[in-house]
């Protein structure tokens, strides 16, 4: 029997005795924390806290916190951390005036993705996105959900797809994997849209089944990529084959891919930048989480989506850092906190709460990661001293994390 305690815990933060599967409105303004604190780990599972002296219980492995705070591992719901190389000549296009849609329709953005992807091996895809994970944890992050996208072939899908199977068998983190053969159009289909959609229907989805390579199904259903009735097409043929839905919707438009992600009972909608009253009534409706990318408009320099009014409406909200190479080259999910609170003025509490409780939620996790609750993994952060939870997202320059604990063992 593996025992630890850390003790010395300026705020046990996120601490739930019975916690809420997903925070809505006004409820993601409570953190229930836990000053001056101790908590217990066995066997890599979360047994017991309490204030230090009261009722600690004696074993051998003590870790000294240090005055430091303790913070549940974030969960990142989305990302695409599977790539070869990376983008930084658009990010000079884009200082240069060029928009995300004109460095598309010169063949950059995913379809440059694709084609270095396509020449990559599956070895070389691994090692790179491996040394992406290994960072990740080092900021915190014990939940990843990683798309395939960047492929856009049956093989190369696939290829992606395997890649992420193996991380899954590699990291103690907790991996999910969504199927994203829907990410953009190859040049090849420009004239043939329909064909492509088959091609997904009837070749791509079968084999991904085939392996059980993946957790989820996802759609850029967005002005200048696939249609709603496209989207549609694609997640009916998924549902029957047991994939549930994860949508990017309305990052460029008001695109309808909320409404069909509802439809179809997404777990999730993301990006959402152009989400109004339509939008908000018909998620209140659902079961889908709303999960926001603040370091995608950031770094594109789109407009924010409407956090407040979003929170105001009673929604939920996730937060995710969408790690990839053209439109947010980071996995640094403090930041995106950071972003949340300044951008989207969502207060620190609820943006904590965004990317513990509600983004487990966004990635099915939440029976065993997303908060401080007994009998979930003990995957958690211990910070430097730091005076208070909002010091967390308002000092975004500064690496406040002292170390990482995933299934109870520091990495």
């Amino acid at each position: 029997m593996n025992q630890i305690l850390i003790n010395n815990i300026h705020t046990l933060v996120q601490v739930r005795e019975n916690a809420p599967v997903v925070l809505k409105g006004e409820e993601m303004s409570i953190l229930p924390c836990i000053e001056n604190a101790w908590l217990f780990v066995e066997d890599g599972k979360i047994a017991d806290w309490g204030k230090m002296g009261d009722g600690m219980p004696e074993v051998s492995e003590i870790i000294d916190a240090k005055g430091g705070m303790v913070f549940p591992t974030w969960c990142d719901s989305h990302t695409h951390i599977v790539y070869d190389g990376s983008r930084e000549t658009e990010f000079v296009d884009k200082i240069n005036g060029l928009s995300y849609e004109d460095i598309f329709q010169k063949g950059g953005g995913i379809l440059n993705s694709a084609s270095r992807l396509q020449k990559a091996t599956e070895d070389q895809l691994f090692e790179q996105a491996m040394a992406r994970v290994y960072e990740m944890m080092k900021f915190g992050t014990g939940a990843i959900e990683i798309k395939s996208g960047y492929g856009l072939t049956v093989e190369d899908e696939l290829k992606m797809l395997r890649v992420i199977k193996r991380i899954r068998n590699a990291v103690p983190v907790a991996i999910k994997a969504t199927f994203l053969g829907a990410h953009a159009l190859p040049i090849e289909y420009k004239e043939k849209r329909s064909e492509y959609i088959d091609l997904i229907i009837d070749k791509m989805l079968p084999k991904v089944i085939e392996e059980e390579l993946a957790d989820f199904v996802d759609v850029f259903c967005d002005k200048g990529f696939f249609t709603v009735n496209e989207t549609d097409r694609i997640l009916e043929a998924a549902s029957g084959l047991g994939l549930r839905a994860k949508i990017h919707a309305n990052e460029l438009d008001y695109s309808g891919g909320i409404q069909v992600g509802v439809k179809h009972n997404a777990l999730s909608v993301d990006h959402l930048e152009f989400t109004g009253q339509e939008e908000m009534e018909v998620l209140l409706k659902s079961s889908t989480m709303p999960t926001l990318l603040p370091s995608t408009a950031f770094f594109l320099r789109l407009h924010y989506p409407p956090a407040r009014e979003m929170i105001k409406a009673g929604l939920p909200i996730a937060l995710a850092s969408d790690y990839n190479p053209g439109s947010s080259p980071s996995g640094r999910m403090a930041f995106v906190l950071s972003l949340a609170c300044i951008h989207l003025r969502m207060t620190p509490e609820e943006a904590i709460n965004a990317a513990t409780i509600n983004s487990a939620y966004a990635m099915n996790v939440s029976d065993h990661l997303g908060s401080i609750s007994k009998g979930k993994t003990a995957s958690f952060f211990i910070t430097k001293p730091i005076p208070s939870v909002a010091y967390l997202p308002y000092s975004f320059g500064s690496d406040l994390i002292s170390r990482v604990f995933i299934a109870g063992k520091e990495i």
